[in-house]
């Protein structure tokens, strides 16, 4: 894959639109995606995003979820080169305030409430009860590298959570499911004068909408059971489906819900450190967020 072709991709896109030269400025860039606001000579502005694998079928998720009715910025054109993706996408413009969590709720029963896409990927309960035994190969991968050679821990744990997983993820089929946004957090809500916007889908599928109200206080502070409780009540009474108060696989809905998403993430994690990122000098950063999670996943899911 050759180095990151934004800029070629950036030529391609403003001839597509039939715009002329652009001034470019970084909002936000990091090694596998940016984001950038261009104006052009007549005073127009757009948000140029590119991005690799595996967040390189962006553009798909955000026709689809326009076309099912769910509010997210218009994309204007998109291409693909070299394995990288580039969106010229309408600029929202400033926010004018920070998501908070009735806002998160709302966006939450809109999306949940919107027809099942088929091309999105699937993780039902036989893909969520894998999710340790893909975290484990990753792992063995790592080991072959001569890497994470110090993390027996880790391999013991997985273990632990894949004997436990065939009872633990009973009900992931239980409403909400469908669209699951999965990067859902008040930055991914973009609030304008013209309402609002859901950000950031480059990672969306098909499952346990759970998952997304789990991810909404983020995975920098420990979990809080209580807290997302009274989050699943604020999306019951917003228009949720009361199924998302239901227990399942024996446990509260909270606690399903917060130990499967840190499960999630640690099998994402781990293929992030192998296939995605593959840089060595990132191993101790991973294994440290790999075994906070891991332990909240013992604790959570009561194994």
């Amino acid at each position: 894959m050759s180095p990151n072709p934004s800029a070629e991709l950036l030529d391609n896109l403003i001839t597509v639109i039939g715009q002329a030269a652009a001034v470019r400025e970084e909002v936000r860039v990091w090694s596998m995606s940016g984001v950038e606001r261009v104006a052009f000579p007549d005073g127009s502005t757009a948000i140029f995003k590119y991005a690799k694998k595996p967040f390189d079928s962006e553009d798909q998720a955000l026709h689809l979820a326009h076309t099912l009715g769910v509010p997210v910025p218009q994309v204007h054109a998109s291409a693909v080169l070299d394995g990288w993706l580039g969106m010229l996408m309408e600029d929202l413009g400033p926010s004018v305030r920070e998501a908070d969590d009735l806002d998160g709720v709302a966006a939450a029963v809109v999306l949940h409430g919107t027809r099942a896409a088929p091309p999105l990927p699937v993780l039902d309960r036989e893909r969520l009860r894998m999710l340790p035994a893909r975290a484990l190969e990753h792992l063995g991968r790592l080991r072959k590298a001569d890497r994470w050679q110090e993390a027996d821990d880790v391999e013991d744990t997985l273990d632990r959570v894949g004997q436990a997983a065939e009872d633990r993820s009973a009900g992931a089929t239980l409403a909400p499911f469908g669209w699951v946004h999965s990067e859902f957090h008040p930055t991914s809500l973009h609030l304008g004068k013209r309402g609002w916007r859901l950000l950031d889908f480059a990672r969306a599928f098909t499952g346990p909408g759970l998952l997304d109200l789990a991810s909404w206080h983020g995975t920098i502070e420990p979990p809080h059971p209580v807290r997302l409780r009274v989050f699943l009540e604020q999306y019951v009474t917003a228009g949720g489906t009361p199924d998302a108060l239901a227990p399942r696989g024996g446990l509260a809905a909270e606690n399903w819900a917060l130990g499967w998403h840190r499960m999630w993430a640690v099998e994402w994690f781990m293929e992030q450190a192998i296939r995605w990122i593959d840089d060595p000098a990132t191993d101790p950063a991973y294994i440290k967020v790999v075994r906070r999670h891991l332990s909240d996943v013992l604790h959570l899911l009561e194994i």
